[in-house]
């Protein structure tokens, strides 16, 4: 598909680094995709490419693009806000007829939510969910979820009563508030017995490390970590492994670290008694129906809450505002039931982080 030099005399001042991004017009100014000729080509961000989990999505994405008979244009927002909005004038620019976007700072995106909806282009959020702002859909799990599920087998595990780490992440981020909200929420009602180490850790894994240390050393008794994404997982082993910790549960030492991504490490270090369970976010399904949404989109249909055909539930998260809930389920080695939540085990073979090929 050839692209156009597209002018839009209502778009306002062009940022100087969208500007830059377009390579005189002639280029992109973004990872191409596979445009096929004819097809309606949509935009997609991609947040971040220094997580196995982001890596995946962006993996999945262009197959499924392919699949649904869209055209694809990409870019790289490198968890920055400002770099997010110059990559929306971009796509604007280029004429894309839908953005999927996956905003990490969830506070302060609605400025370019509403330059999008000038132009009349449909947005759709995976993964993250704008606090203000108007979305065609937002393609997410339930993150309180996320907590619960974590804490239900930590207060499992450690039969109700100990000391566990939760290693949280931004809280300008709904994912790191649902997540520690649902946790904590979760570790009130049912084991107020545990008493629970939240360390702040701006999804960074040095960091997240070094609060682990810090409390580990000062509290040689902790038996649980929540690692709110697997961005914390290497460094959690590292420390363990130092501490003399990185034993299997059999082992009375063994700490349990329950994580939440579903990447194929944490698959993996399941079933070798690493860790022992994570919460896996569906990186496939996100490329998939953040994809599915935006040609609906462009197709003038609209959707309702309530289930729908692919094992999930729309809900209305705020007026004008749907969002669909996509299954995220506890993964442990032995796939059993902890505090009423059902677990799949780790070998199983439908879970993406088992067949990202």
């Amino acid at each position: 598909m050839k692209t156009r030099c597209l002018r839009y005399t209502g778009l306002g001042a062009v940022t100087a680094l969208a500007v830059t991004a377009l390579s005189a017009c002639g280029g992109s100014g973004a990872d191409s995709g596979g445009d096929a000729d004819g097809a309606p080509v949509v935009g997609v961000d991609y947040p971040r490419s220094d997580t196995d989990f982001w890596n995946a999505y962006i993996k999945y994405t262009p197959r499924f693009a392919k699949e649904l008979g869209l055209g694809l244009k990409t870019t790289r927002s490198q968890n920055d806000v400002a770099k997010l909005a110059a990559n929306a004038q971009t796509f604007i620019i280029h004429g894309v007829k839908g953005v999927a976007m996956a905003p990490q700072d969830t506070a302060v995106i609605e400025p370019t939510l509403r330059q999008l909806a000038a132009q009349k282009i449909p947005v759709v959020t995976l993964d993250t969910r704008p606090d203000t702002g108007d979305v065609y859909m937002v393609v997410r799990a339930d993150n309180r979820a996320y907590g619960e599920k974590a804490c239900r087998f930590l207060g499992t595990k450690l039969g109700g009563a100990g000391k566990v780490v939760m290693l949280q992440g931004d809280l300008a981020s709904i994912n790191g508030r649902d997540r520690t909200e649902g946790f904590n929420e979760c570790m009130k009602e049912n084991y107020p017995k545990i008493k629970v180490f939240v360390e702040a850790t701006n999804w960074d894994g040095a960091v997240a490390a070094q609060k682990l240390q810090k409390d580990l050393t000062a509290h040689p008794d902790v038996k649980g970590v929540y690692m709110q994404a697997s961005f914390a997982l290497s460094g959690t082993l590292q420390v363990l492994k130092q501490q003399g910790l990185l034993v299997g549960p059999e082992d009375k030492r063994h700490v349990f670290v329950v994580s939440n991504d579903g990447i194929p490490r944490e698959l993996k270090d399941i079933a070798a008694g690493k860790i022992d369970a994570t919460v896996s976010q569906p990186a496939d399904l996100y490329a998939k129906y953040a994809l599915y949404y935006l040609k609906a989109a462009i197709e003038g249909k609209t959707f309702k809450p309530g289930k729908t055909d692919h094992d999930s539930t729309i809900v209305q998260v705020r007026d004008g505002v749907l969002e669909d809930q996509l299954s995220a389920p506890l993964v442990t080695a032995d796939g059993g039931t902890y505090g009423g939540v059902p677990s799949l085990k780790s070998n199983d073979p439908p879970l993406w982080g088992n067949n990202l090929g």
